[in-house]
């Protein structure tokens, strides 16, 4: 990294490589690329190694599973169907997701699954887009019967890969509702749903809307959902290491893995694969509100940037979200700062050296992605260390306090 004219001190962005390197080193992270952008420039570091036991060294080019960084970029798609007023904001999602008619709700959210009452109103494509349709994953009561439901339906993809999506949304219609339709935040499943209704509406699969509109015109050609073969010497294996001991296990291998192939579920919640300088390029695109490039190419309104990067949450919906936000199970604070928008995290309060209205997300398998408006500045960083212990979201932090700290105009 060198500071250039970025407004980066050399003496702070020394500092984050050698903040990197230490947790590289003390033989808790095999490997890592970051990349810090600001203006036209880009510093990017790739440290250690693609195995924990050595191997080819991690490049500026290597593919990563983004798990559920995944989201900021996924949203997109539906985005563009509201700027071409192929869906609206208010449209009961029914029309295309018929599987969500006639919803029930629980009377008590850690209650039976058959003591409900009716939903007050449809499910509406805003609900979906803010996660607060009425079902998503608890944190905070991984016990209850509807969280035990949900995954033994294996509608999440944490114990295995998910159905096609007919099936999958067969499974979900045969569950009651948690909340309220739009009364609650619930984290995860509404974003798998967008991708099945933007399928839906287009009549194409939703990655091959997903890169006809937005991937290929922002040139993300390692971004996709599965990893092809004369690539997939650039995807590390993912570890997740025991969290009692520390050791490395293999969560998923690179050849052979569940990203070797194309899955039969294309995952907006949890399922792309990318690299450091594709979502440079999508996050770039927000910061230039909805521009690629130097105004050369607009990919989404600016109104469709500034919903999805600014808190849509009301405060009754913010409940659910703080409760998660606060729980053990969130290691270091991740995502704690505030409110969400559409996709997306959004701060809504400075709790560490991260600004208010900086908008992006991190995910399981070890990667963080976020982009700060009133610096101009996107952050990545992507390892394959999943967060069953708290290494991986320990160097999350000290990225993110090394970059601020490197910042000197």
């Amino acid at each position: 990294m060198g500071a250039g004219d970025s407004g980066f001190s050399a003496t702070g962005l020394h500092r984050v490589r050698e903040v990197l390197a230490r947790h590289v080193e003390a033989g808790r992270i095999p490997g890592l690329v970051a990349l810090v952008g600001r203006g036209g420039e880009a510093y990017v570091e790739a440290i250690g190694t693609m195995r924990h036991d050595g191997g080819a060294p991690m490049r500026r080019d290597t593919i990563f599973r983004m798990a559920s960084t995944s989201k900021p970029v996924g949203v997109a798609a539906a985005m563009v169907l509201l700027d071409e007023c192929r869906l609206r904001l208010h449209d009961p999602v029914e029309q295309w997701l018929p599987e969500l008619a006639g919803r029930q709700v629980l009377k008590r959210i850690d209650g039976p699954l058959d003591e409900t009452v009716p939903a007050r109103r449809p499910i509406t494509v805003r609900d979906l887009l803010t996660c607060t349709f009425g079902l998503g994953m608890d944190l905070t009561s991984p016990s209850a019967p509807i969280q035990v439901a949900i995954q033994e339906l294996g509608l999440t993809g944490h114990g295995g890969p998910l159905p096609e999506p007919d099936e999958w949304m067969r499974r979900l219609g045969t569950l009651p509702l948690m909340s309220q339709p739009g009364e609650q935040w619930g984290y995860h499943i509404g974003s798998d749903l967008l991708g099945v209704l933007v399928a839906r509406v287009t009549g194409q699969s939703y990655e091959t809307f997903l890169r006809e509109r937005i991937l290929d015109p922002l040139g993300m050609k390692d971004t996709g959902f599965h990893v092809p073969a004369d690539k997939i010497d650039r995807l590390p294996p993912s570890y997740a290491p025991d969290p009692q001991t520390g050791e490395f296990h293999v969560w998923d291998e690179a050849a052979g893995g569940r990203f070797s192939r194309p899955p039969a579920f294309q995952a907006g919640g949890g399922g792309l694969v990318s690299t450091v300088d594709d979502y440079h390029a999508y996050f770039r695109m927000l910061l230039n509100h909805g521009m690629h490039g130097y105004g050369t190419e607009r990919i989404l309104s600016r109104p469709a940037v500034q919903l999805m990067t600014t808190n849509r949450l009301t405060p009754g919906q913010q409940a659910a979200r703080d409760a998660v936000a606060g729980n053990a199970q969130v290691p270091l604070g991740l995502g704690m700062q505030g409110g969400w928008g559409f996709g997306m995290a959004v701060r809504t309060y400075r709790g560490d050296y991260a600004p208010i209205g900086q908008f992006g997300w991190d995910g399981g398998t070890g990667t963080t992605t976020y982009a700060d408006p009133d610096h101009q500045l996107t952050g990545i960083l992507l390892t394959q260390t999943g967060m069953s212990t708290a290494d991986s979201s320990r160097l999350i932090h000290d990225f993110w306090t090394t970059l601020y700290q490197a910042i000197d105009d």
